[in-house]
């Protein structure tokens, strides 16, 4: 076992009994299993073919701190962050570094919760031991074992069967150290029958530090449920980004992901999604615009479990200076998925010959009937759609932004939500224009 994986297994025998106390029986249950799994696997090396660009020992090897001791964060970002997405209404909350601050009280309909993990296993102890843990695979995946066995708190948002939120709820995410730090985050998420929720999630970064956070989301969308989830990275160059994303679709569910990185440093999207009951649909997109040392990583698998269902994954790059990219997405039919529909696309424009990305799509089908494909593309900027606009008096920094901006379009426009679409597109211009340094929202970037 090496130093970066070692080091946490030592802090985490010495701190065993501090991480429960300030947890929940109902979590504290899973971390012997899961720190065993993880002193097992360790951090994953490029030798483990799912890791095969993405290198985790050297992101670990610092000695980063840790908040295991639960110390209340002195800032309120309520106070400083005001959303500039026009025309959008959402409730907010705000997690600061692995914390769920109090949140601004919002009206939402009966029966709906959006609050502390900790706080509704201590209360609805049946309710999250029934979905805690259920999909994360803790004895196969180093991350999600390492986050099983520190993660105190989280956020937990549960919808009952047949509500429908009108307003969209945005959670926003900050890290914020005057020391090297880590944040260990969770997610629990549960749409029941019938019910339809928005989720935008925001993660931004203080400058003056390093960070690692992990997190770890299950997502449990029922019979009929309608749910959109929007994920905005907007970090810095010191951020390292670990998320792992664990979905259920039940019969005639309907589901939006969208995955943005703007700007980060090192980071990593795990998805796994299951579509497990007839019917169920899947919109999947991701749009990646990196440059400088910047690598973004996107893993994912879409697993066909029930007939008729269909799914649609489309991710673009966009890579400038010496940025790496990778996609690797597996649609797996399984066998009894007769009547699938997939289609899965990777578009990828290198503006620079430095620039690096690798690809794998992969598409596996055990059942008869379906209707799959899959695709990728590495290129370059258009060299005669350049010469045509610059013959028209327009620069070729004009003409190159143009037409990057045309090519991330379509990702864009796959969101669902209206406002966020809007305001996206204008962040993305002002990515490409360089100046883009952290979220305007945000407050808390500029302290």
């Amino acid at each position: 076992m090496n130093h970066a994986a070692q080091q946490y297994i030592d802090l985490y025998q010495q701190a065993e009994a501090m991480i429960c106390r300030h947890s929940a029986p109902v979590l504290n249950a899973l971390r012997p299993a899961a720190i065993e799994a993880f002193s097992r696997l360790g951090w994953p090396s490029t030798k483990v073919e799912a890791y095969r660009y993405t290198q985790l020992e050297p992101l670990m090897e610092p000695d980063f701190a840790l908040n295991l001791n639960r110390l209340q964060m002195p800032a309120n970002p309520s106070d400083a962050f005001r959303c500039d997405v026009p025309n959008l209404s959402t409730a907010l909350y705000f997690v600061v570094n692995d914390t769920l601050l109090p949140a601004t009280h919002h009206l939402l309909p009966e029966g709906v919760y959006m609050g502390s993990l900790r706080q509704m296993a201590l209360e609805r102890p049946d309710l999250v031991e029934r979905y805690y843990g259920q999909l994360a695979q803790t004895e196969t995946d180093a991350l999600t074992a390492f986050n099983t066995a520190f993660a105190q708190d989280g956020v937990m948002l549960y919808v009952p069967r047949g509500v429908v939120m009108e307003k969209p709820i945005q959670l926003v995410n900050t890290l914020r150290s005057e020391v090297d730090f880590m944040a260990n985050r969770r997610l629990l998420i549960v749409i029941e029958a019938g019910a339809q929720a928005r989720l935008l999630i925001c993660d931004h970064a203080a400058a003056g530090a390093r960070y690692v956070s992990t997190q770890v989301t299950e997502a449990y969308i029922g019979e009929g449920a309608v749910f959109d989830l929007y994920d905005l990275e907007e970090t810095h160059a010191q951020t390292s980004r670990l998320n792992t994303l664990y979905m259920r679709q039940e019969t005639n569910s309907n589901v939006q992901i969208s995955t943005i990185s703007l700007t980060g440093g090192h980071t990593r999207n795990t998805m796994q999604i299951a579509l497990d009951g007839p019917h169920a649909e899947l919109n999947l997109s991701g749009m990646v615009i990196a440059d400088g040392e910047q690598h973004v990583d996107n893993h994912t698998t879409i697993l066909h479990n029930a007939p008729r269902c269909v799914s649609h994954e489309l991710m673009k790059y966009v890579l400038n200076d010496r940025a790496t990219g990778v996609f690797s997405g597996l649609v797996k039919v399984q066998p009894g998925a007769d009547k699938t529909i997939s289609e899965q696309t990777n578009r990828n424009l290198c503006a620079t010959s430095t620039a690096h990305m690798y690809t794998r799509p992969q598409l596996e089908i055990y059942a008869d009937d379906v209707k799959c494909s899959h695709g990728a593309t590495v290129g370059q900027l258009n060299e005669a759609a350049l010469f045509y606009m610059r013959q028209r008096g327009i620069s070729e920094a004009e003409a190159r932004l143009m037409l990057m901006f045309a090519f991330v379009g379509e990702a864009i426009d796959t969101i669902r939500m209206e406002a966020l679409k809007d305001r996206l597109h204008h962040l993305v211009e002002k990515r490409f224009r360089g100046e883009l340094g952290q979220c305007k929202g945000c407050k808390l970037s500029e302290k």
